[in-house]
């Protein structure tokens, strides 16, 4: 069998044993599952080795299975970063994100929009959720994260620290006074943020309560703005609000002083385009000059 093949059924094994889906990974590649399938068995011939246990349900990996994923994928790697580095001065082509639906809202319309004016042929394609991607098996070039701990496989770049703050309406505080002690909020009307009903504190955690629970943080922070109740939420997703006065902060002195930071991450294995390299250095300067502002 030539070369070429054997690499193509190679990578769609690696897409077989990241999905260990028949339906997913044919869809994924564009082709029917009877193919995948027939190509499959093809690749075990040509290995004369079995790489799958097939049951009615599911697919594993064999030992040499296994062995032979883990080699795919670093041969994947190397295809990856040699497309990625031919005709590596120009800053063209998509860019793949995934980031914190929060920090998505707050920074990647003008962060993106910026770098589109610099370099008009470059596109954007984002995934704003709180999904943890693995960017060692998904396409994704880069990704944001908050996290107190990087991943040692990932190359990570600290962009600023934040911290979680109470906050509510100027109108809220006035009309609901006695908000003075952490214990104070179970007599608040306190919204819910993905769940989060337990708040930590300095020195206590207050499980609070109210008339209203969102996994949508910019949905929670309207209401706030409305006067309908206190919020947790990241110190910079009301950044402005406090700036200009629509929102203030309570329980300052017993807030928990813990921070979290965010990160832009990459993977270990992956050496940037020149492409992505500019996006990387923009997005440094970008949040430092932002510190700097501040």
């Amino acid at each position: 069998m030539n070369e070429h093949k054997r690499i193509e059924l190679l990578m769609l094994f690696v897409k077989l044993a990241e999905e260990l889906n028949y339906t997913k990974a044919a869809k994924a590649l564009g082709i029917s599952k009877g193919q995948l399938s027939e190509k499959i068995k093809r690749f075990e011939q040509v290995l004369n080795t079995p790489l799958l246990i097939r049951t009615t349900r599911n697919v594993k990996l064999t030992q040499y299975g296994v062995q032979v994923f883990e080699q795919g994928k670093a041969i994947r790697t190397q295809l990856f970063n040699l497309e990625r580095n031919i005709n590596n001065e120009k800053v063209e082509g998509v860019i793949r994100l995934t980031a914190p639906r929060m920090f998505a809202q707050v920074y990647l319309p003008t962060l993106c929009a910026e770098f589109k004016k610099q370099h008009p042929n470059v596109e954007f394609d984002i995934d704003a959720s709180y999904t943890t991607h693995n960017l060692n098996t998904k396409d994704y070039d880069l990704a944001f994260r908050a996290t107190t701990t990087p991943p040692l496989d990932m190359v990570a770049a600290k962009l600023f620290d934040y911290q979680h703050i109470i906050v509510a309406s100027p109108q809220y505080i006035t009309t609901h006074q006695n908000i003075n002690t952490p214990s104070d909020l179970t007599n608040q009307e306190c919204i819910v943020v993905n769940g989060q009903s337990c708040w930590p504190f300095n020195s206590e955690k207050v499980t609070v309560s109210g008339w209203l629970s969102s996994n949508d943080n910019n949905l929670a922070k309207q209401y706030a703005l409305q006067g309908s109740g206190l919020i947790r939420i990241a110190d910079y997703f009301v950044k402005k609000e406090i700036n200009t006065g629509v929102l203030s902060t309570v329980l300052d002195e017993y807030t928990e002083q813990k921070s979290n930071g965010m990160y832009l991450f990459y993977p270990q294995s992956t050496l940037p385009s020149h492409k992505l390299k500019t996006f990387i250095q923009f997005v440094k300067m970008y949040f430092k000059a932002e510190r700097f502002a501040q």
